[in-house]
């Protein structure tokens, strides 16, 4: 919303009652944060709410969605990252929208999961529209790759899956990514196209993250390495279970996101080759991932991890 407001746009927000990474804030606090826009409440998931407290009888130009489910498990996935998205596409073009700028997931390159599954059904009813659109695939946001800062601190090993260089990723925080989304109204190269988005530098692995903590916090690196065959057991034990206790099925679900977050990396995948290419995958921006621990660490910048969390 910042970066919308500064290019000088009539920004109208809108919100559940409950929002933000921990569903802690009201749309008082919101309206605090973000002062030029309009915030109205609502669901989502609605599309009377749509209609009647969000467009209320206005006409729009931009529709930009940055929706997400929060768990990612099937029922959450299916009814926000496409059903709501499907409602709030028939809404807006009731608006006279004629653009939409979709904030998606470069891992819905390999889809195996239910989320990247829904996000890639409606990628695909936008794309047939007819409308004007883009589809921005980020990598991996601060937020998730912050969540060790505190076990660190205390004396624990930085934990990481085999042995720490499975994956990689080019981070992007909060203020390029939003940046970048604004850009797409005005930048007609990046009209119907599906866009692949990391932050500036080099891809990072996951012991590269942990040797720089240390290193920031002024302690001998210490890991502990996860073999990724335990995360298949649970997995097992949990989806067998689930099908007993609907519950586990989803707690199986979760472990699955996981597994895949800890063996592919947040990159374009190469169709030539068909691997995950650091080379081929665009940056943009400024923040480093290094810079934001620093702050974390220092107490400049508060965490705010919420569902975004990997541990």
């Amino acid at each position: 919303m910042r970066a919308l407001v500064r290019d000088g746009h009539d920004v109208v927000c809108f919100v559940r009652s409950r929002s933000g990474s921990d569903r802690s804030q009201t749309a008082h606090e919101i309206r605090r944060q973000f002062p030029g826009a309009t915030v109205r409440v609502g669901e989502v998931t609605e599309a009377q709410s749509l209609t009647d407290d969000g467009f209320q009888g206005e006409q729009f130009d931009v529709l930009l969605s940055c929706m997400a489910s929060r768990t990612g498990v099937p029922r959450d996935a299916w009814a926000i990252d496409h059903q709501a998205h499907v409602t709030a596409l028939e809404c807006a073009r009731r608006a006279g929208v004629t653009q939409v700028v979709l904030l998606s997931a470069i891992c819905v390159q390999k889809p195996v999961l239910a989320f990247q599954q829904a996000k890639l059904a409606f990628e695909k009813l936008l794309i047939e529209s007819g409308l004007t659109y883009s589809i921005v695939r980020p990598t991996a946001f601060f937020k998730s790759l912050s969540g060790q800062i505190e076990r660190v601190r205390k004396g624990k090993p930085f934990l990481v899956f085999g042995h720490g260089e499975l994956t990689a990723c080019k981070p992007i925080s909060d203020a390029d990514l939003g940046d970048y989304l604004a850009g797409c109204i005005d930048d007609a190269s990046r009209h119907n196209r599906i866009l692949p988005i990391g932050g500036p530098g080099e891809a990072i692995t996951p012991l590269q993250q942990g040797e720089y903590l240390f290193a920031l916090l002024g302690r001998p690196p210490r890991f502990k390495h996860v073999p990724v065959a335990l995360l298949d057991v649970i997995i097992g034990v949990l989806g067998t279970a689930g099908r007993v206790f609907p519950a586990l099925a989803e707690k199986s679900e979760l472990a699955r996101i996981g597994r895949y977050y800890a063996t592919e990396s947040m990159l374009v995948l190469n169709p030539e080759t068909g691997r995950y290419d650091a080379a081929i995958t665009p940056s943009t921006g400024s923040d480093t991932l290094y810079d934001f621990y620093a702050g974390l660490v220092s107490g400049e910048i508060a965490p705010d991890r919420g569902d975004h969390a990997v541990f």
